[in-house]
């Protein structure tokens, strides 16, 4: 079973031709050659390359440059603006670029209130009619999600990061687990799917990350591990945990049976997102 880490950025140095709007803790440049050379390292084949909002917002060429550089190693997802007008025709028009597997919607900052504007259902509808799952990053919002997920049956909706807050630089918090109910609540929905990405960023623990799992495990006993898939959320959570430790604490974990933890580590992705890379890792 191949390897696939539900959610990397990618993005190169702020440069007039393509200038940052905001900041991404990390290194200073991290190329789609730099992703893949990382990915290499510890034996991950592919990867869903998440448009990095933070830098680009809506932009997501930088990405589509990755990808073509690397198309047999990542794919596509996509922010969307449910603030235009024609957010529609840009899910279509998405659907149709080489690559692309899902769209997201960022419910936080600077789009904090948009969870509750009338695009976000037309978004939803679109994807579905595409084969799109959406993928919603919406902290302390999770009840809305349930009601999207009850509205939109037909659509995949894909909760990142546990639905949990994650910091972006150290310390880990003390009450990372604290909304957990509120995640575990959504189970009752089958279009209702869970990125365990950036994990091990909520631990108190160094590496191997041993307080996670019992909160996973009530998450994977929630939903089943085939509506669940890890992932680093890399380079965002770069301050607080390596790469490679990322990858190792749940390939090297008893925790997990060995056929858990394919679908875990890539079979569930490739199953919902209908895609798996045609490359490998160099080892």
């Amino acid at each position: 079973m191949a390897v696939i880490d539900a959610q990397v950025h990618v993005y190169e140095r702020n440069h007039p031709g393509r200038p940052w709007a905001g900041h991404l803790h990390g290194p200073a440049e991290v190329t789609g050659a730099d992703m893949v050379a990382a990915m290499d390292r510890v034996g991950v084949d592919g990867a869903l390359l998440v448009s990095a909002w933070s830098m680009y917002r809506y932009d997501p060429s930088y990405a589509i440059e990755a990808h073509a550089a690397h198309p047999d190693r990542f794919a596509l997802i996509a922010p969307m603006d449910p603030r235009r007008d024609d957010v529609v025709e840009q899910v279509e028009q998405w659907a149709a670029r080489p690559g692309a597997v899902g769209v997201r919607l960022l419910f936080w900052s600077s789009a904090s209130d948009d969870i509750d504007h009338p695009n976000v259902g037309r978004v939803l509808d679109a994807a579905a009619r595409h084969g799109l799952p959406v993928c919603t990053l919406a902290w302390g919002k999770l009840d809305r999600i349930a009601q999207l997920a009850a509205a939109h049956p037909s659509t995949a909706l894909v909760v990142d990061h546990l639905g949990l807050r994650q910091p972006f630089e150290p310390p880990a918090p003390t009450d990372g687990f604290a909304d957990l109910p509120a995640l575990l609540a959504l189970a009752g929905y089958p279009n209702v799917a869970v990125k365990i990405t950036g994990a091990a960023t909520l631990s108190q623990r160094p590496y191997p990350f041993e307080d996670l799992w019992d909160p996973l495990g009530r998450i994977f006993d929630a939903f089943g591990i085939d509506r669940c898939m890890w992932g680093t959320d890399w380079t965002r959570a770069v301050e607080l945990v390596t790469y490679d430790d990322a990858v190792a604490a749940f390939r090297e974990t008893d925790r997990i049976g060995p056929a858990e933890r394919d679908a875990l580590m890539g079979g569930t992705l490739s199953r919902i997102f209908r895609w798996s890379p045609t490359g490998t890792a160099a080892h």
